[in-house]
């Protein structure tokens, strides 16, 4: 089986699947650097319906791709998410990737490992790129955490998927004045997320040359 986000963007594979995505996406309002994203997404999962779920907010792509110039950390919920990023980002613009999952092995009581996690990853990296495509609690925690002012994400890519919280979790997000690209709805997941992020650090390389690293 071919994995869509391991594929070089020239591979004739991604040239005939973005034609065919073009081809049956009918009538869209979306700007360019948007539709670039969309395509990603549905490249990934091939799910249409995420074409009319997605949320673009507060000037999110602009924010987004600046910050990820400026070499911000990516702090991803789980590993799947930053396995789907890392060769990308490793190879071109050289972020440091946290996974929270990975900080939430003394799980608090009645919490999630990612949830406990994310608490770690605010309190470090509060100005971070924040990627959660898997786990609802990590959203919500992340978004208590905005709203307490302990955090200020430079965006936030909310697409967890699943049936628990997760339409609650993104609603958390909407009600906040923080750049964000949302999936609506019980749809998303850790390839969506990828995408995102994969799709967002093109736009950064094609926006001209990269300043030095610190």
């Amino acid at each position: 089986m071919i994995d869509p986000l391991a594929l070089p963007p020239d591979h004739p594979i991604v040239h005939q699947s973005f034609a065919m995505i073009d081809g049956e996406i009918g009538a869209h309002g979306f700007s360019p650097a948007e539709y670039a994203i969309v395509q990603r997404m549905i490249h990934s999962t091939a799910d249409f319906d995420l074409k009319d779920q997605v949320v673009f907010q507060g000037d999110a792509i602009d924010r987004g791709i600046a910050a990820l110039r400026e070499r911000r950390v990516i702090v991803t919920d789980v590993t799947m998410v930053r396995q789907g990023i890392a060769g990308l980002v490793k190879r071109t613009l050289g972020n440091p990737l946290v996974a929270a999952i990975d900080h939430g092995n003394s799980a608090i009581p009645g919490k999630t490992r990612s949830e406990t996690g994310m608490a770690h990853c605010i309190a470090h990296h509060p100005r971070a790129i924040y990627v959660i495509g898997n786990a609802p609690t990590a959203l919500l925690a992340l978004c208590e955490a905005i709203a307490q002012g302990q955090a200020a994400p430079a965006l936030v890519v909310g697409v967890p998927v699943g049936f628990v919280a997760v339409t609650e979790s993104k609603a958390a997000l909407a009600q906040l004045s923080v750049p964000q690209i949302r999936v609506d709805g019980r749809k998303g997941g850790s390839p969506v997320a990828a995408a995102i992020v994969n799709a967002l650090v093109r736009l950064a390389l094609a926006d001209g040359p990269m300043p030095p690293s610190p």
